[in-house]
Parts: C-alpha cells; sequence; structure tokens
C-alpha cells in the first residue's frame, strides 16, 4: 500500500508529489533528500526508513521516483517494479524522461497518477488501457521532425532503404500519432551495456554484457509483428546448427507477451506490441565475448625530478575517461593529441576527467598529463587509477546479435516506417594501472 509518490530532480527540486492516504507529513521530501544525499556511496540503498515510514526509490531520467509506506506488510518488491512501471509510463506519454519533460507535463503526469493509483492500491500501469481515460495532451519539449537529421547519434540506424532514423523521432508522445496524421512507425533497439575489468598487463579479468530488445510502438492499431533473429542464436548450451557465424548468450527472458512457437526452429519472435515502449526480450553473457573488448589502454607512469606524475594515456574510445590521481594534486598541465579533446582536474572527486567527443575506431589517441602534487610520498604512486571508460558505441552490438527482418502482419493499408537501431554503452568498463 502506498502513501505518498513524488518525484525530485537530481538537485532536490519539488516536481510531482501527490499524498494518496494522509499518513505521513508534508515534510517527507525534505527529510527523503536528506537521507539520500548524507550518504557517502555513489548508489544510494533502494529502501530507506525514518521512523515507520519507508522510502522506496529508483533512479530514471536523472530524476528520483519515490513512493513511501507505512504498511509493514507492503512488498517493497512491488513498489521498485511499480515506480519503473510509472517512469517508463510517464515517458510513453511525455516523450521522454527530463526534469524539463516533467516540469512541462505536471499535468498530464498528475492525471496518470490519479488512474494508476487509487487510495494507495495500484490499479494499471497499462498504455493500452490508459489511453481511453487520459484527455491531457502531452508538451514536447522539442517538435518532432522526420527530416531533422542534425543528431544521429544512438537513433543514426541505417535502414533497409538506407534512410536515417531521426535523434528526436522516438522521443515524442505516443498520442502524437493523431496529430501526425495517424503516422505507423516501430522503433527497435538492441541496446547492451559491458562490464569490463582489464587488469595491469592487458588481461581481460572480467568480460559481461547484458543486453535488451525493445520495442516502442507508434501505430495506432498494431497488427502481430515478427522479429528475425541470427539463425546461429543459441542460449546456454544448446547444439548449434550451422546456419552462418555463432551468436551464443547464457540466459535469455522474454516478455510475457512473445510468442515462441517460431523461435526453437527459426528463431523468431512473435508479438502484439501495445502502444508505447517494452522490452521485448532481455540476455546476458559472461566471460565468453566473441569478440576482443572495444578500448585497450597503454599507461605510463614517471615521477620527474620536480615531483610530478606523468600518465601517458593512449586510446581509440569515444569516452570520458576518469583516472584517478594521487591526494594533494594542486594543478594539471596536459599535451592532448588533437583540439576536440580536453581534459580537466577535479579537485573535488582527485581524478582527471579526460573526455574525447568523437573518434573512429581503429585508431589511438594519446594524453600527456602533468600533476603538481604536494606532500608526495613513495605510496602516491599506488594512488593513480584504475582508470574507468564511458562510452557509448551506436551501430555496433558486441554479442554479435543482430536482428534479420521485422515483418508486420497483415499488411498494414498506409505505408509503414520501421527503423532498426544497435547501440553499446559501458556500465562498468575499469582499467587498471
Amino acid at each position: 500500500m502506498i502513501s505518498q509518490v513524488f518525484i525530485l530532480s537530481s538537485q532536490g527540486d519539488h516536481l510531482i508529489y501527490k499524498d494518496f492516504r494522509g499518513e505521513a507529513g508534508s515534510d517527507v521530501v525534505s527529510v527523503f533528500y536528506e537521507k539520500v544525499t548524507a550518504l557517502t556511496g555513489d548508489q544510494p540503498p533502494v529502501v530507506m526508513s525514518h521512523g515507520d515510514l519507508h522510502f522506496v526509490h529508483v533512479r530514471q531520467g536523472g530524476l528520483y521516483w519515490v513512493a513511501t509506506t507505512t504498511s509493514p506488510g507492503s512488498s517493497p518488491f512491488t513498489i521498485i517494479e511499480f515506480l519503473n512501471r510509472f517512469s517508463a509510463l510517464v515517458k510513453d506519454y511525455c516523450g521522454s524522461l527530463s526534469e524539463k519533460s516533467v516540469q512541462m507535463n505536471f499535468a498530464l503526469i498528475y492525471e496518470l497518477l490519479d488512474e494508476v493509483v487509487d487510495y494507495g492500491y495500484i490499479q494499471t500501469t497499462s498504455s493500452d488501457v490508459l489511453k481511453n481515460f487520459i484527455q491531457t495532451e502531452a508538451v514536447s519539449s522539442k517538435p518532432f521532425s522526420l527530416f531533422d537529421l542534425s543528431n544521429v547519434g544512438f537513433f543514426g540506424a541505417e535502414t533497409q532503404q538506407s534512410k536515417v532514423a531521426p535523434s528526436s523521432a522516438a522521443s515524442r508522445p505516443i498520442q502524437s500519432s493523431r496529430e501526425q496524421g495517424g503516422r505507423s512507425e516501430i522503433f527497435l533497439d538492441v541496446i547492451e551495456r559491458m562490464s569490463v575489468v582489464i587488469g595491469s598487463k592487458g588481461v581481460v579479468l572480467k568480460a559481461d554484457v547484458e543486453g535488451e530488445v525493445r520495442v516502442k510502438c507508434f501505430m495506432p492499431s498494431c497488427s502481430e509483428m515478427r522479429i528475425g533473429l541470427n539463425e546461429e542464436f543459441s542460449i546456454g548450451k544448446s547444439q548449434l546448427r550451422g546456419y552462418g557465424a555463432a551468436v551464443r548468450v547464457d540466459e535469455c527472458r522474454f516478455h510475457q507477451n512473445v510468442h515462441l512457437d517460431e523461435f526453437h526452429s527459426n528463431r523468431v519472435l512473435r508479438l502484439c506490441p501495445s502502444q508505447g515502449e517494452q522490452t521485448v526480450m532481455q540476455y546476458q553473457l559472461s566471460d565468453d565475448l566473441p569478440s576482443a573488448p572495444p578500448f585497450r589502454l597503454f599507461p605510463t607512469i614517471e615521477r620527474d625530478s620536480g615531483g610530478r606524475y606523468s600518465p601517458r594515456v593512449h586510446a581509440a574510445i569515444n569516452v570520458c575517461a576518469t583516472i584517478p590521481v594521487p591526494k594533494g594534486s594542486v594543478s594539471l598541465s596536459q599535451e592532448l593529441s588533437s583540439p576536440d579533446q580536453s581534459a580537466e582536474l577535479k579537485l573535488q572527486n582527485r581524478a582527471i576527467d579526460w573526455k574525447i567527443p568523437r573518434f573512429i575506431g581503429g585508431t589511438q589517441l594519446s594524453a600527456l598529463f602533468k600533476l603538481e602534487v604536494s606532500g608526495l610520498s613513495p605510496s602516491s604512486l599506488m594512488e593513480v587509477g584504475p582508470v574507468v571508460l564511458v562510452f557509448e558505441l551506436p551501430q555496433l552490438t558486441v554479442s554479435g546479435l543482430q536482428i534479420r527482418f521485422l515483418r508486420l502482419s497483415p499488411v498494414q493499408p498506409a505505408p509503414s516506417q520501421r527503423w532498426i537501431r544497435y547501440v553499446t554503452h559501458s556500465d562498468s568498463y575499469i582499467l587498471r594501472l
């Protein structure tokens, strides 16, 4: 049973607040933010308590999505699932999750809350059910244009017709299809996140991949969809069939609406997608990647007579590299191999942030950093590293998973646009020095 639901910005600004049962005071927002910011770790616990009041929260879109409960019998997992589904629902109706989109659509979000929760009891989080009751139209922060090709990025996948999906195409409200004259569009995303640890000698100590196939549908009435995966797609130790390059995963989970009658024979998923976004399939791969990790680091650390350290880093990445430095670091001088790079010494975090906005694969970049360190000691060398990389690789899946085809049946009377996109993110990419 939920007492309150509220949404806060990362700075603690009060964006949405709804009290369903009046069981807690009005100061719960400030109490929650004080507790969540008082913790030293980067990942605060999902469940926190203040007297008889329990806070359950998730982070989505850089915002805190919080629910409170005073009922000792309430399941925290149920509330966590509700918050995740509610944030996905807001994303469906508002187009994106950000502080700006929430502020611009506060009336719509309050209307969603009234329909989703009744006196603390969860009713439904289905976009298809709610579209019959929600009357408020979403306000888009950026008008959608199919010809807006200024920033392809993640959404820059080429289709079979050699077209490019604009960056804002899938970040619009699902109800905007009414305003677009019933435009029929479906976006199919294959998203992977890497967790890698590479030792100081270049040996891969850990390499895990978590992936998902996600569908976002803008079709007023969607027929059955068939998604064809790699023919040589195997789960666990299942036998390969010799149909081409093998793609293997350790575990695989499917949405409850996915029909698997054609999966075992032809590697085809069948479903009738509802309007909005849903995850069709999730999979995991551990310690046996089909190819080498995409990025390597070649460090050299030297101490000169003036008491400085000079870590030289080479990489071929589109990334932000965070390099921890010794305590007492005062200033930084740098020599970067290209003008589009930038580096900054963050004294509060005791780290160098080396940013490379865009870089072509198969080449190298280098940087020479010179640090002025006060109170230098022999142990200071041990405080350098490990390096953490944050990156995005569009048009690439590390596992090798590909979409063979995306078909709708029966054929729609109006032409439909089908966009297939791939991206790999770094979830935790660590290189030890």
